[in-house]
């Protein structure tokens, strides 16, 4: 007689895991814990756009010059991979993750945070072609797991890795425009369905909208500037017609193309670096300063146009989409792309921001096509760079939507179809990468 075979238990259905005490409590240390993380976001924010400031425009007024002369970035990226290298051989962690693996991986243990920070503060502000993401979610991480040890709550391996991606979110959401777009990629990120879903999406949201009101606020009684990814001006708002179709489609394909290149330098920077690390972090950073020197020798404008992460560069290029010609637009993406792929693979920062400018000046660069707008350029050019890098559409497509504001109504049906061409040519092209950790 053959013996019962016993059910397997089921899993905790959603009403349990809501009502439960211990997620209770997991809420309440989230709405806590967010504004210590908002207001420490806030101060490295604040200082490391100080510091960039100072060294991108104060010293070379200080120096004599009315902007930083062609030749800057050899000197600040020789410096930034002289601080980054033993930081990312000899201290835990090695200064974060690698960007060119994207935005995932498990949160940031505490012991790790000295030297994320140094590595953000130290090289970003120099002119590494990164954002400040990656680090922004590492600091938000660690902290939220440095508040879980001190309220004595870090009981169980799911609680660690549940609150610890809400501390991550909460860091996010203070560039991403607030707590929704920086929640909906981590659940993208994710890919969970169900009760499971849901247990990490309210964590998270009650920390990063806590940790955002409280960032904003801040930020305006302070009356410091936070580098949100915003666009304070964007072209006249237009219907897309055919014209945008037919072109933009092709060219969210190209911008894919050019993204993915840039991240398959990354890859190979990668590599090489791995033998001899130190040495040729430094060699990468200043063979990244010289593409941003020969972009100021080809087309006499400042190296601070292809440098650092592209906030301000991807809002000038918004509120004055023809001003530069097309021949710039080029050498903008030649140089500025070749400098990022190899900081993707050497340096310690953020791939997206840097990426999204791309994206949106090889758009605009094909803006003067028969049929094909500036605003729809934009449009393609920010959501076909962003879903390649983060691989993310629903994500991509929102920020693209947040960053156009009110000419995002219109764009929409061209944002959505633009994100999932580029999604599916940089999937074909991704074949035989290794596969990046999960967000």
């Amino acid at each position: 007689m053959s013996e019962a075979v016993a059910a397997p238990p089921q899993a905790p259905g959603l009403r349990e895991i809501l009502l439960s005490p211990g997620y209770r409590r997991l809420l309440l240390l989230s709405a806590l814990a967010g504004v210590p993380i908002a207001l420490l976001c806030f101060a490295f924010v604040s200082l490391q756009h100080a510091i960039q400031h100072g060294v991108w425009e104060h010293l070379p007024a200080a120096l004599g010059y009315d902007r930083a002369p062609w030749w800057w970035p050899l000197p600040t990226l020789l410096l930034a991979g002289l601080i980054l290298a033993p930081v990312v051989t000899r201290l835990p962690g090695g200064g974060g993750h690698v960007p060119v693996h994207g935005l995932g991986g498990p949160p940031v243990k505490p012991v790790a945070l000295p030297g994320v920070i140094i590595a953000a503060l130290a090289t970003l502000p120099l002119g590494v072609v990164l954002g400040p993401e990656a680090p922004l979610m590492a600091l938000g991480s660690g902290l939220a797991l440095l508040f879980l040890q001190w309220v004595k709550a870090a009981d169980r391996p799911e609680t660690t890795l549940l609150f610890g991606t809400a501390g991550s979110t909460t860091a996010i959401s203070t560039i991403l425009g607030g707590p929704l777009a920086a929640a909906l990629m981590v659940v993208e990120g994710a890919g969970l369905v169900g009760p499971r879903l849901v247990a990490l999406l309210l964590p998270t949201l009650t920390a990063s909208g806590v940790g955002a009101l409280v960032f904003t606020g801040f930020g305006r009684w302070t009356g410091l500037g936070i580098g949100s990814l915003e666009l304070p001006s964007v072209p006249p708002d237009v219907q897309p017609d055919a014209g945008d179709f037919l072109w933009g489609l092709p060219i969210a394909a190209v911008v894919a193309l050019v993204v993915s290149a840039g991240r398959r330098l990354g890859f190979a920077t990668l590599a090489w670096a791995r033998e001899q690390t130190a040495v040729r972090t430094v060699a990468a950073a200043v063979a990244a300063g010289g593409c941003l020197a020969a972009y100021a020798l080809i087309t006499g404008r400042t190296p601070e146009d292809a440098a650092l992460s592209g906030q301000a560069g991807l809002g000038e290029l918004a509120a004055h989409p023809h001003a530069l010609p097309v021949a710039t637009l080029i050498a903008l993406v030649v140089c500025k792309g070749l400098a990022w792929g190899l900081c993707l693979g050497a340096m310690r920062g953020g791939p997206i921001f840097p990426a999204v400018l791309l994206g949106a000046a090889i758009a605009l660069a094909c803006a003067g096509l028969p049929g094909f707008g500036a605003t729809p350029a934009l449009a393609v050019g920010i959501a076909a760079a962003a879903v390649t890098v983060t691989g993310l559409a629903v994500t991509s497509a929102v920020l693209a939507a947040l960053l156009l504001g009110a000419d995002s109504a219109n764009q929409m049906p061209l944002i959505v179809l633009s994100t999932a061409v580029a999604l599916v040519v940089a999937q074909l092209v991704r074949r035989g990468e290794p596969p990046e950790p999960t967000a």
